[in-house]
């Protein structure tokens, strides 16, 4: 086949041939240069076979790189590796991305419980907590409205001398006639443990001295004894904080009702009371009554601007992550960690190197109107001194300036891959043309 390229000779041999016309002449000044035919560069082909210069080509390939810019983050593969499609090859530094799509979920998690909240309305655990408020309102606005009668005032009364006797009674300590009673009870029990204690030492050489009377009535003599001192000491002890606060309580408590039935409401407080009354009503009857359609509706909108929002976090994400495209092999790589990467600048090469074709690089626009998709084509690769059959699969709808030429592109699909084939090997095609 390397003789298919003897026709780029012609054209030097042409002007060649034209200067030594020249030279043979004699010089006429005085007539106009005539103009010398110069014949037709021949088409390449051999009878009715097209023929060009072609390269083995990945039917797929990609330069990949990033949408956005950023620093490189890491980089999973490298040249030679296997990948799948949709694998992850290389990210960007995402940390601020993925806090996004946190923040984004949670917001829309947010709306989407309030709308739910909405539509399924008041729990009746609600209901009946506002019901519970509303009674006591009206509860506290009766009481004020209402006249008091004699007898709660004097009952009021009695509960106040009540509780300030209480409350005196802790720090007067106890009476005389208290403290010789429990004098006199705690030495009662005092001689009474003294007396079965010596019983029981009488007979606590026994075996079964465990099972004997005298321990029973030892131990009981011991329990009030106990008891007695318990008394005693409590008797003569000062009250405990605890104690004292609420004995405080109760006459404060007491004297409140007091002056409340002692003092009718005013007519502020009479005004208040039934304000509380109207708020504790109308949160009843809203919760009864449910969300209203644009409460509904403005919740709707809520929960689809929150799912934008995550979307548009989520995409912000997947613009830091680059993966293949399709499945294929890592053939360069341009970038490394830590590296400041644009957008659209390429970061790695995929190729399909199991898909390889043929693509010409000469084929000439004088021929290219003899060549139709699906003719077969006889392709030879000299690297592997083997020819391999195929068919056009494509031609390309645009030419191509080549040294000056007008050549276009033409995709030849192989029947067979031969053993070695790789990227970037030259190769011959011949053409069946029309």
């Amino acid at each position: 086949m390397g003789g298919r390229r003897l026709w780029h000779g012609f054209p030097g041999l042409l002007l060649a041939l034209v200067l030594l016309i020249g030279c043979g002449q004699e010089p006429t000044p005085d007539s106009a240069p005539t103009a010398t035919p110069i014949p037709p560069i021949p088409l390449r082909t051999d009878g009715g076979v097209v023929k060009a210069s072609a390269t083995i080509v990945p039917a797929l390939k990609a330069d990949l790189g990033f949408p956005i810019a950023g620093w490189v983050g890491t980089i999973a593969v490298d040249v030679g590796d296997h990948v799948q499609a949709n694998e992850l090859l290389a990210t960007l530094n995402n940390a601020a991305a993925k806090a996004a799509v946190v923040q984004a979920q949670a917001r829309l998690q947010a709306a989407q419980a309030h709308l739910a909240e909405l539509k399924a309305g008041p729990r009746p655990q609600e209901v009946a907590a506002a019901r519970a408020r509303l009674e006591v309102a009206q509860a506290q606005l009766a009481q004020l409205t209402e006249s008091a009668r004699p007898a709660e005032i004097e009952a009021a009364k009695a509960e106040v001398e009540a509780a300030q006797s209480a409350l005196n009674h802790l720090f007067e300590g106890p009476s005389e006639v208290e403290r010789i009673a429990a004098q006199a009870e705690l030495a009662n029990a005092e001689a009474a443990l003294k007396q079965a204690q010596a019983a029981y030492d009488r007979v606590s050489w026994r075996n079964d001295v465990a099972m004997l009377p005298e321990s029973l009535a030892l131990q009981q003599a011991t329990n009030n004894y106990k008891a007695a001192k318990a008394r005693y000491d409590a008797l003569f002890a000062k009250p405990s904080a605890d104690v004292v606060a609420e004995a405080r309580a109760r006459l404060q408590k007491a004297k409140a009702a007091l002056d409340r039935l002692e003092h009718p409401a005013t007519a502020a407080q009479i005004a208040a009371a039934q304000a509380q009354v109207h708020m504790a009503q109308a949160e009843l009857d809203l919760l009864v009554a449910g969300a209203q359609p644009a409460e509904i509706a403005a919740a709707e909108a809520a929960v689809a601007q929150a799912q934008a929002a995550l979307q548009a976090a989520q995409a912000d994400l997947a613009n830091t992550e680059l993966r293949a495209p399709f499945a294929g092999v890592i053939t360069a790589r341009y970038a490394n960690p830590g590296e400041l990467v644009q957008p659209a600048q390429r970061v790695l090469t995929l190729a399909d190197l199991d898909s390889l074709r043929v693509e010409t690089t000469d084929l000439s626009e004088r021929d290219v109107a003899r060549v139709a998709v699906g003719e077969k084509a006889t392709v030879y690769v000299e690297a592997l001194g083997a020819e391999v059959h195929g068919r056009v699969a494509r031609i390309a709808p645009q030419a191509n300036i080549v040294g000056g030429d007008v050549v276009y592109t033409v995709i030849v699909s192989l029947d067979e891959k031969p053993e070695g084939l790789r990227w970037g090997m030259s190769a011959d095609v011949e053409i069946e043309g029309k």
